[in-house]
């Protein structure tokens, strides 16, 4: 479902990504951990199209998406969250997942077309809300939700869209630890024919939610392995308790 041949990202003379090469499986759930300035939103950004690789290839399904535009890319199945919440907060959550499934439709910024959603699209908008448990919160305007339930309408709004590769960036960011657990539980709950990437500083709670672990360091795979494997392996033991010094990637 996605492989990157040999990415680099290059800021000037920083290589915030430095020759990442991956592969995943349809239905693979991976998780990319790593200290802060690993570079692993940088990746995430290459493999949405916000920032184009400096080199190397993104392949998504068998299709070159290296130089395409974000837009493109989420019509090809591609769907993503973010660090910081990205709503719209002064409307209410049916009104959110509305934009989301008109996002993607080709006559969006049609003034003629009616307020209503098809019922097809309504069906997908209920249903990606009961995924995400915010069913019986429909109306209510997200600037009054829980940071914990804004995090849940950005799984429904991402669900919403129909990806078959989605990306989640630190989910449980922010997150109180009931919170954090209530989010694991949907994650998990997930389709097990969607292929899903986590990146996630709680490595405890992505450990628990994923087949296979890529750690990054300094832009670069320092190891992968399974969640048994990487909480025994000493390089990864290193690199989050700040001595990185000893460490050399894979």
């Amino acid at each position: 479902m996605l492989r990157l041949e040999h990415v680099v990202v290059r800021f000037g003379a920083l290589r915030a990504v430095d020759g990442v090469s991956l592969s995943l499986g349809k239905g693979e759930r991976r998780a990319i951990i790593g200290p802060n300035g690993a570079g692993k939103t940088t990746l995430f950004n290459a493999i949405t199209g916000v920032t184009i690789p400096t080199e190397g290839r993104v392949v998504v399904d068998g299709r070159d998406l290296t130089k395409a535009p974000p837009h493109l890319r989420a019509r090809s199945g591609i769907g993503r969250t973010f660090q910081i919440t990205n709503l719209f907060a002064n409307l209410t959550i049916s009104d959110n997942m509305r934009l989301a499934v008109r996002g993607l439709a080709s006559s969006k910024f049609s003034l003629f077309r009616s307020d209503r959603l098809p019922a097809a699209d309504q069906e997908r908008v209920d249903q990606a809300l009961a995924v995400s448990r915010l069913a019986a919160r429909h109306n209510v305007v997200v600037s009054e939700l829980s940071y914990g339930e804004q995090r849940q309408l950005e799984i429904a709004m991402a669900l919403v869209m129909q990806p078959r590769l989605l990306l989640f960036d630190e989910p449980a960011a922010g997150l109180s630890a009931t919170e954090r657990a209530y989010v694991a539980e949907i994650l998990s709950a997930l389709p097990r024919d969607l292929t899903i990437v986590l990146i996630e500083h709680d490595m405890e709670l992505a450990l628990g939610l994923v087949d296979f672990v890529t750690v990054m360091f300094n832009g670069r795979v320092l190891v992968e392995d399974t969640p048994d494997q990487i909480r025994q392996n000493d390089q990864v033991q290193e690199v989050y308790l700040g001595k990185p010094h000893s460490v050399e990637p894979a």
